[in-house]
């Protein structure tokens, strides 16, 4: 399992967004090599599976409201990971000691 290295974000306008989606947060690894896509919709939009193309890229859909949450962790946690199971993605931490602090 790749540890998480970088992000980016993306945002799309209109009023149906792109693609069924209203923003898009890219993971990478170390060597910059896209690891996933988190893509977030709003409550009125379809969501898709989660899946990975065949470029090996794993495509985790959330709602909206969980944007700010993903953003918090990729800010002031480490490592990260990100991983495909039972048709899931899954974007998580280690096992850290209680009490740690950021």
């Amino acid at each position: 399992m790749p540890a998480i290295s970088s992000y980016s974000v993306l945002f799309y306008g209109s009023p149906v967004g792109y693609q069924t989606n209203r923003a898009q947060i890219q993971l990478n690894d170390a060597t910059g090599k896209t690891l996933a896509w988190v893509r977030f919709n709003d409550p009125d939009m379809t969501f898709e599976n989660d899946y990975v193309g065949d470029d090996g890229i794993i495509r985790m859909h959330m709602p909206s409201t969980m944007f700010l949450n993903v953003l918090d962790v990729l800010r002031n946690e480490k490592p990260l990971n990100v991983y495909f199971v039972q048709n899931r993605g899954f974007l998580g931490t280690t096992a850290e000691p209680v009490g740690e602090g950021e």
